[in-house]
């Protein structure tokens, strides 16, 4: 690892501006759809894997396998233990991480143009042929308890799972894709196989490769590396039902601070009101010192040091969250100001100059994003995930401009809803009437 980011960062010292990120579509003779942006400037090539899916393929009773599963792929793969995994990477000057979320598993890999073969081999034993050894699952099963003995302690934490199992119940969205202390001690062997056929397949897989290497090269790269993955996996989970009731509920716990989560209904990706309603949560609670929230519970009533929203698109679930802490006799205080301020801009809208100063933000900081391979790979592999066509990147500030006041003020008046904001708040917060 050390050696590939010395490596890295010398080659970028000459790299020039990018002007443009040109997406090319690539179909393999093994039938894998991929993304490319060559980029021939320096030897470095970027790739993004995502297999769509994720923790919420867990089986019942087996919360957590996935994501002790994926934890597992650099613990060895083929003939190598998990040391010898590790030197060979750092032999190559290649990166390779892995990760689980609630809808997706991704693989991301950084490698240099001389060793790149060597490096897809590594990257493809940890795929299809991972050892899942028995001391390497102690040792991670260990770490994933510890984390999650952590998170017991964490306000916040305790108050996001608290807020998942209210709103998503039963469905997997509703317990943390860690698993819990039980579930990941119970997990063997058998589970941990299952879920690796479950996750990986090529029937959900999305690629996305910037750097250098041509089409024909990509092509034969993805079929070595994915060809021998199962065709299919497990059945993808159905969309969940939220609950919202609206009001309060107060996980008990010894904090002098309380941390309050808060949702509502969001909004898809997909609906033509997503970029009115994008604009006008970064107005809300979206950007920082310049929102209304951050004004209103913190600037003008002193009563946290962060207040935020945000919209969260899930495959199976939409929601518009938020979060804020403050001490346990104001946080009452700060829940009742973020309620009015959600009724207020539902029923009075925005400013023309709130609106611009939003679009100004969003378009100038757009370009800031793809400040190299490795982010414009993940970029573009997010947007397949999300059906975003592939000029995507050249029309989305377009997009964000053509959004008009009405249109904003409108979503606000169709999408706000004060009475289903269900707040959990995990601490032992005063003057709270739940």
């Amino acid at each position: 690892m050390i050696r590939f980011a010395l490596v890295l960062i010398a080659a970028l010292a000459a790299l020039p501006a990018r002007a443009g990120v040109d997406i090319k579509e690539v179909t393999t003779p093994g039938g894998i759809n991929a993304w490319l942006v060559e980029d021939h400037s320096i030897p470095f090539v970027a790739l993004e894997l995502r297999f769509r899916g994720g923790a919420a393929l867990d089986r019942p009773g087996k919360r957590g396998a996935t994501n002790l599963m994926v934890g597992l792929l650099e613990e060895g793969a083929g003939d190598m233990d998990a040391r010898a995994f590790a030197r060979a990477t750092e032999a190559l000057a290649a990166s390779f991480s892995y990760r689980t979320r609630d809808d997706s598993i991704s693989v991301s890999a950084k490698f240099l143009s001389e060793g790149r073969d060597a490096s897809v081999e590594l990257l493809r034993e940890s795929l299809v042929n991972p050892r899942f050894d028995e001391a390497a699952v102690a040792r991670v099963k260990r770490q994933v308890i510890s984390g999650l003995r952590s998170d017991l302690k964490d306000p916040r934490d305790i108050a996001g799972r608290a807020l998942d199992e209210l709103v998503f119940g039963e469905h997997p969205y509703g317990s943390p894709r860690q698993g819990t202390v039980e579930s990941v001690k119970a997990l063997n062997r058998a589970d941990i196989d299952a879920a690796h056929a479950a996750a990986l397949a090529r029937d959900r897989i999305y690629v996305s490769a910037v750097g250098d290497i041509t089409e024909t090269e990509l092509a034969s790269l993805l079929d070595r590396l994915l060809g021998d993955l199962p065709e299919r996996g497990a059945p993808l989970p159905g969309p969940a039902d939220p609950t919202l009731p609206g009001g309060v509920v107060v996980k008990e716990f010894d904090t002098p601070q309380s941390v309050a989560t808060f949702a509502q209904p969001g909004i898809d990706r997909d609906h033509p009101d997503f970029f009115a309603a994008y604009l006008l949560n970064h107005i809300l609670g979206g950007g920082s010192f310049e929102s209304r929230l951050m004004r209103e519970v913190r600037e003008e009533r002193g009563l946290t040091y962060g207040v935020y929203s945000y919209l969260m698109d899930k495959d199976g679930a939409q929601l518009w969250m938020g979060s804020v802490s403050s001490a346990n006799d104001r946080v009452a205080e700060a829940i009742a100001v973020i309620r009015a301020e959600w009724a207020r801009i539902r029923d009075e809208g925005v400013t023309a100059k709130e609106l611009q100063d939003a679009k100004t933000y969003l378009t100038g900081a757009y370009p800031l994003r793809f400040d190299g391979n490795g982010p414009i790979a993940d970029i573009a592999v997010l947007m397949q995930m999300e059906g975003l066509s592939r000029d995507y990147i050249d029309t989305r500030n377009d997009r964000v401009n053509a959004v008009t006041l009405e249109d904003v003020n409108r979503v606000a008046k169709e999408r706000l809803q004060p009475g289903k904001l269900t707040f959990v708040v995990a601490g032992k917060p005063e003057n709270l009437g739940q």
